[in-house]
Formats: structure tokens, C-alpha cells, sequence
């Protein structure tokens, strides 16, 4: 008794039972016995085990103990689900492409295997064709339906049948289902010659006093081979026929099948509420990079990097609308929108021109309290943002480091460009990459001079307050000239208490680890610095 063991990689059995539409959201569970002879047939021209028009006559033999036996099956564990979508129909419709809704349904099937016994007498040729056929079966239904099968052992243990062939009323705990199933042998060669015989009693009959013209006889066989014409020579004839033959020839259901009841345990293939994927926590990460590009690949139609505050905050926005929840990090104020106070520790959305082509081409989210799974998911799933005169800018993930030294030991001028902003060991001077805006009044003196603003800034963010600050000026520095072009006020934030941006030096004492961002609107790229080279 041949036993067929059979495993789904992807976990889905995508096939609609017999008769029934795709949108009514049923699936033939288990297979049906039409369904996999068919699908032997179709392997052995596929994969070339015979060439021809017709199997070999084992295969022939084989094909014929297979149908004329009803299997049965040990069914594992499923669950029905489904997808729903709008298909487009070719059609307008108040001058839009009209759309049709479609049910996409499958069995998903967990790692148990799904057994198929059949109880014939195979010869061990037979048995053979039957291993070879099985094993290089890709699919069963659709193709989608991904499956690993072989022949089981003969002194394999198999799991338990509990689906079998009965007509009879369920016991409580099992249902009954309808399957389609191809006729024996035997059965199909009487239905066929019943056929001939009607056909053969409707025809004309010849006279055979008078004499048969040879354009009478070429006549009547004309219409005797075409009145045939509906009617498969054999079984294997019948299970080659594909729905578009046997439907233009007027049949409702393929000739040679017949329909049969299974039943299988009520709990065969579970429906109800989808179950809730348990996500594993991810470990917080420090820092995400990300790529910018436009559609067309244009680097030039990039943000020049004076719009370096706008992107941020864009940045900013895009991402705290897709986090899940309430995120911290990402938001930077509290459960009750209060902002968050201490060393700024929430996330810094830094937009960069690695490539010194004067356009902004990666963003840089920093964050030293940590980004946890939720905000690094919201990220992944950031696909594109926007820009003034730019329909959408594309962005990617292109680095995730728990630290910043994933970052530093990048290699390449894109290398060279974060290490510049991430300081290496022993850095002791930086200068402004972008231009730094006080965040407070200026006063000539006191602590909101310039110079006690930036120790200020640098003190709530626990770094050295010990720094030489030197205002560049900008008539002297070309990069420093370029800063007073850099956008300063925030789009949907209070305005900078002085308009006006520096180019600064930063000289200490001891080494200094950066991201350095001081000042007004740090957190969306103002006040950042780079190492002086």
C-alpha cells in the first residue's frame, strides 16, 4: 500500500473545491483524489518522464490502480485564512478604472505532514514511477502551493487516517465533504460505450438493399467522429482533457469524474479569528541610517543641504505618525506630551550630504536613550518623504548599529564623512557643519552670551563645558559664508529667539565623542559639527 508524505515549505494550500467559485472562500481540504492524479500526470510530462503523447505503459498501469481506489488521508492541523484585494477589470467607470473585489483563500498548514494512503497492489516497476513522480512534484492546486514530497518507507511509522470515503451520516465531532475523484477504469470504458450506442442509434441508418456510396460512408463517419468528439477515448484521455476543452464542449463537470463523500474531523481546517503574532522584542539600537534618492535617480533634484532643518523635522513627523503607540524616542515628550527633560536623549533625525555634492543624501537617526523595536519598525517601514519642487524622495535603511561604531568603521568617502561627525578617538576640535542658532536670547554678558550658551548646551547634554568657542568669520571662510543661507525656523515649532546662525569652533581640553548637535532646532540638524580636519 503506497503511502505519499507530503510537507507545504510555505505553510499554504492554495485550491478551490469542485464547483464552487473562488470568492466564496472554501478550500479543498484534503485533496482531492482528481486533483493529485492529475497532478502525477502532469509531472511526468513536465519534468520529462515520458516524451510522447501518451505515458509509457506502466505509467498507464499505475495511473489506472490509483483511480480506480478511493485514498485516504491523515490530515494535519490547518487554519483557513484568507487576503481580500480590488482587481482591476480593464473597464472605466465614471472615468476611473473600475475594480472588482477578490477573495484570495488557503489552508495554512503547519509542520505537520499531510499522508495519502492508497490501498493497491503495485508492481515494483510501478512502484518505482510512483517515488520518481512523487519526488519531483513542486506544487499541489496552486502554484503557490509550494510541496515536498516522497514516498514513505515501508517500515516507516505513518501518522493515524482520520479522513476516509463514507457516505453515511457524520458521527458527532466529523463532517462530511464532497471531492472529486476520477471513475475506475472499467466504469469510465462502460459509460463510453453507452455513449457510442446512443450516438450510433441516432445517426442516419444505411439501407443495405442499395448501395453505399463511399461519400455516404465517409459522411456518416464525419458525424459519428464528431457526435464522439465530447467523449474522451479512456480514462487517461479524460484526466489530459483541461477545463477549457471540456467546457467548450458543453460538460459541467470533467468527463471520467464523479463526485464522493470524505469525512475529516471538524477541527480538520479551523476557521475563526486570526491568531495574534507573538513579535519578539528587538534589542535597542543607537543609531539608524537611511538613503535618500528621488525616482528618476537624479542626484541634483536631491534637497540642497540649507533645507537640512525642514527635512528633519519631516523626517520627525512622518516617523512618530507610524510608530506604534506612544513612542518616547521617537516623539521626545512624555504619555502626557510634556517634553522630555535631562540630557536629550531621545532621537536626533539628522539629515547628511555624504557625498559633498551640496544635496542632502542620507538621513542619520541618533538616538542615546535607544530606539526600541516599535520605533525601529516605524522606520523600516518609512518608505518616502518629501521635498519643495520633488513629487516623493525614496528612502531605504541602510545601516542599524546598537552602538555608533558600526557607523565609524564604515569604509569609503561615506566612511570618512561619519567619522567626521562621530569623532574618533582623541578628538579635541570640531567646527560647525551646519550653522549653530542660540537658543536664548543673546546678552553681552552673563550666562547668555554666546559663549555660555554653547558651555550651557554642552553641560545639559552631560559633555565638557571646559571649551574655547571662535566665531568664523564668514567673510573669510567659504563653508561658513554658505551657512547664512540655511533654513532657520521651524515649520511647526516656536521660532529661534535670534535669527541668526554661527559658524563656531569648539576647542578641548579633552576628547570629545560626538554626535556634537547644540543648540536651537539640534534634534532636526541645526548646531551640528563635524571634526576639523
Amino acid at each position: 500500500m503506497p503511502s505519499i508524505i507530503m510537507r507545504f515549505p510555505g505553510r499554504r494550500y492554495h485550491a478551490t473545491p469542485w464547483g464552487h467559485h473562488v470568492n466564496e472562500g472554501l478550500v479543498e481540504w484534503p485533496p482531492s483524489p482528481w486533483r493529485l492524479v492529475r497532478a502525477l500526470l502532469s509531472v511526468g510530462y513536465t519534468k520529462g518522464i515520458w516524451n510522447g503523447d501518451n505515458p509509457s505503459e506502466t505509467a498507464r498501469n499505475l495511473i489506472a490502480k490509483l483511480s480506480g481506489t478511493l485514498p485516504e488521508y491523515s490530515l494535519p492541523g490547518a487554519v483557513g485564512a484568507h487576503s481580500r484585494h480590488y482587481m482591476p477589470t480593464s473597464r472605466l467607470k465614471s472615468g476611473n478604472e473600475d475594480k472588482t473585489l477578490v477573495f484570495d483563500t488557503w489552508a495554512r498548514v503547519e509542520d505537520g505532514e499531510l499522508v495519502v494512503f492508497w490501498d493497491v497492489a503495485l508492481e515494483q516497476d510501478e512502484q518505482s514511477l510512483l517515488g520518481e513522480l512523487v519526488a519531483r512534484l513542486g506544487y499541489l492546486g496552486r502554484a503557490e502551493s509550494w510541496v515536498e514530497a516522497r514516498l514513505a518507507r515501508t517500515d516507516e511509522q505513518v501518522p493515524e487516517i482520520n479522513c476516509r470515503p463514507d457516505d453515511t451520516p457524520p458521527l458527532p465531532g466529523w463532517e462530511q465533504v464532497a471531492l472529486l475523484a476520477p471513475q475506475a477504469g472499467a466504469d469510465y470504458g462502460v459509460w463510453r460505450q453507452a455513449a457510442e450506442e446512443s450516438i450510433d442509434a441516432k445517426l442516419p441508418p444505411l439501407d443495405d438493399t442499395e448501395k453505399v456510396t463511399k461519400a455516404q460512408l465517409q459522411k456518416l463517419m464525419q458525424q459519428r467522429s464528431k457526435a464522439l468528439e465530447p467523449y474522451p477515448n479512456d480514462l487517461l484521455d479524460a484526466l489530459q482533457k483541461d477545463t477549457a476543452w471540456w467546457r467548450g464542449h458543453g460538460w459541467s463537470q470533467p468527463p471520467g469524474s464523479r463526485r464522493v463523500f470524505y469525512q475529516r474531523p471538524k477541527d480538520a481546517l479551523v476557521v475563526g479569528p486570526p491568531s495574534v503574532r507573538v513579535i519578539p522584542a528587538a534589542p535597542p539600537v543607537r543609531a539608524m541610517l537611511l538613503a535618500l534618492a528621488t525616482s528618476t535617480g537624479n542626484k541634483q533634484a536631491l534637497p540642497p543641504v540649507t533645507m537640512t532643518l525642514y527635512q528633519g523635522e519631516r523626517l520627525h513627523k512622518r516617523l512618530v505618525g507610524l510608530a506604534e503607540g506612544y513612542n518616547r524616542a521617537l516623539s521626545g515628550c512624555d504619555e502626557n506630551g510634556a517634553p522630555l527633560g535631562g540630557r536629550h536623549e531621545h532621537a536626533h533625525f539628522l539629515a547628511l550630504d555624504l557625498d559633498a555634492d551640496g544635496h542632502l543624501d542620507h538621513f542619520l537617526i541618533w538616538s542615546p536613550m535607544g530606539l526600541n523595536g516599535a520605533a525601529q519598525r516605524a522606520v523600516r517601514a518609512l518608505r518616502k518623504t518629501y521635498a519643495k519642487g520633488v513629487k516623493e524622495l525614496r528612502l531605504a535603511l541602510a545601516a542599524s548599529t546598537p552602538d555608533l561604531n558600526g557607523l565609524r568603521n564604515q569604509q569609503g568617502e561615506h566612511g570618512e564623512k561619519l567619522q567626521a561627525l562621530l569623532g574618533l578617538e582623541g578628538t579635541t576640535e570640531w567646527i560647525s557643519q551646519t550653522p549653530f542658532v542660540p537658543p536664548r536670547h543673546m546678552k553681552p554678558r552673563g550666562r547668555n552670551t554666546l559663549t555660555g550658551q554653547v558651555r550651557a548646551e554642552l553641560a545639559s547634554r552631560g559633555l565638557l563645558d571646559d571649551v574655547q568657542v571662535t566665531v568664523v568669520d564668514p567673510r573669510d571662510d567659504q563653508e561658513a559664508s554658505r551657512h547664512r543661507h540655511f533654513r532657520r525656523n521651524r515649520q511647526n515649532g516656536p521660532l529661534p529667539p535670534v535669527d541668526c546662525g554661527f559658524t563656531l569652533r569648539l576647542t578641548f581640553d579633552q576628547p570629545v565623542s560626538g554626535p556634537l548637535c547644540l543648540g536651537y532646532g539640534s534634534h532636526y540638524g541645526l548646531g551640528m559639527f563635524k571634526v576639523c580636519s
